[in-house]
């Protein structure tokens, strides 16, 4: 078992199915994130996709489930407690993850997410059978998470 904080064990924090908590992008490393951020809420207000979220412990998280990060930058420019690196750097060292339960992959056609993706990171090639194949080029993934709301399965995982 890993360290984890008295509230993690009272809220069950252990288990396997655990969701990933995502930080705003261009977040600090999660320790330094936590001690800097406020928890004031600017981020979540200036968010004009309203995918940030307040989470555990009153600090922000991304909700992919609600919609796809446009790298805006305005969670950055909200923030007066320097909880953030330049936008110099990468948004975030996150990738989608395309779990077993996709449609596609247990033979039911299903194309939504390489619809919504722009930068092509997921397509589908013709399969023998008739039922098109996934595929996830993590190199062209930015991780906006346009994918994860609407996989009809919530197969996809933003890590």
């Amino acid at each position: 078992m890993s360290n984890m904080t008295r509230a993690q064990l009272l809220r069950g924090g252990w288990g396997a199915d655990e969701k990933t908590v995502v930080r705003p992008p261009w977040s600090k490393t999660e320790d330094l994130f936590v001690e800097l951020c406020a928890r004031c809420g600017a981020c979540v207000d200036a968010c004009p996709e309203k995918i940030i979220t307040t989470g555990p412990g009153k600090f922000p998280v991304v909700d992919f489930v609600k919609g796809e990060c446009s790298f805006c930058q305005k969670c950055i420019q909200s923030c007066g407690y320097n909880a953030f690196n330049s936008v110099d750097d990468k948004p975030w060292d996150l990738k989608a993850e395309i779990r077993n339960n996709c449609l596609s992959k247990i033979g039911v056609v299903c194309q939504s997410c390489s619809e919504v993706c722009e930068h092509g990171a997921i397509d589908f090639s013709i399969a023998m059978g008739g039922i098109p194949s996934i595929g996830l080029d993590t190199t062209n993934c930015t991780a906006c998470g346009a994918c994860v709301g609407v996989c009809p399965k919530g197969a996809i995982q933003i890590i």
